[in-house]
Order: C-alpha cells, then structure tokens, then sequence
C-alpha cells in the first residue's frame, strides 16, 4: 500500500519545514515587546485609572522562574542559527538561488609544520626601535646595554666610599662626614 502525498501536503510540509526559524525568531521578538513594553504600560495605565495612582510595579513574565524562558529561547533559536549555517555551507540554499561556486566560507587550511606565511602571526618581523629623546637607553629595556631590574648597579661616582652594607646583605644608608651642632 503506498501513499501518495498530494502536492499541496507536500507544500505545507516545505512551508513549515523552511520557516520555523523565523517564526521562533518573530514569535520570541513579540513575546519580549509585549513583556518589556506593552505589558508595563497597560499594567501602569490600569492601575492609575482605576486606582488613581500606580501602586505596585509591572513584574515580567518570562523573568520569573531565573529567566529560564530566555534561556531556552536563546538556545533554540541559537542552535537553529547554527543549523542554518551548516546547511548553506553544506550546499543548500534559499528558494533555489544558483550562486557562484567562490561564494561560501573563508577557510583558509593552515600551512605545513614548520611554515609560516609572511605577515602572519608568529611570523618574524624586521621593526626598528628609535627613541624619541636622547641617545642612552634609560635602563633594561629589551636589547639595552643599559643594567635594568635585578642586575648588579655600577659603581658609585659621586664622590663618596661605596655602599656599606648591613645586616642581611643590605645596603645601608650612607653615614654623613660631620655631625651639626645643636
């Protein structure tokens, strides 16, 4: 016994299977206006007719219950965005559009091991540092000959002993030549 499916049923199940997505979409969208801004406006408008004053705030729907709605409704309408993409990518297309065959994803494969292209990154490149004001470098910069963090400090110029150090190894404060009178 075999069925055969008019062209209609046929019609009505393309129909259905082709827009799903968006009315997920459209259906989420007029969920979120009604709650986010019809609803409190009603809600606000209501309570001051028959009341006179607005009394208690608008409390969403779809917040209620940890926002559980919006959860779901992200990840269905998420996964049926990803669904979509792997199908055009797979070759289906909108309504029988022929496109041409360059049109699709952007993948590049990467290089062999070892290689790398010009310009990309992890590549090397030639860079020039220039300093901008004088011609010393200032201290333990990349490259520099100057001493930076940790490394051992030259020798005292100005005029004094050198460095006395204390307990532990430290450098003590230097000792002054006299004493003032007092």
């Amino acid at each position: 016994m075999t069925a055969k499916i008019s062209e209609s049923e046929k019609k009505k199940e393309d129909w259905m299977n082709s827009k799903w997505r968006p009315m997920m979409g459209w259906t989420y969208m007029i969920t979120c206006i009604f709650d986010f801004v019809v609803a409190p406006i009603l809600w606000s408008l209501t309570q001051s007719l028959f009341h006179g004053s607005v009394q208690t705030q608008w409390q969403p729907l779809t917040l209620q219950g940890a926002g559980l709605y919006h959860i779901a409704m992200g990840a269905v309408l998420g996964i049926a965005a990803y669904g979509r993409t792997q199908e055009k990518l797979g070759g289906a297309n909108n309504g029988g559009i022929n496109l041409p065959s360059n049109v699709g994803t952007t993948y590049v494969p990467p290089t062999a091991a070892g290689q790398t292209m010009p310009g990309a990154f992890g590549a090397p490149t030639a860079t020039t540092v220039t300093q901008s004001w004088g011609t010393t470098p200032i201290g333990g910069g990349y490259g520099s000959s100057a001493p930076g963090y940790g490394a051992v400090p030259p020798a005292n110029t100005f005029g004094s002993a050198g460095v006395t150090t204390g307990f532990g190894g430290k450098p003590a404060p230097p000792q002054p030549d006299f004493y003032p009178e007092r």
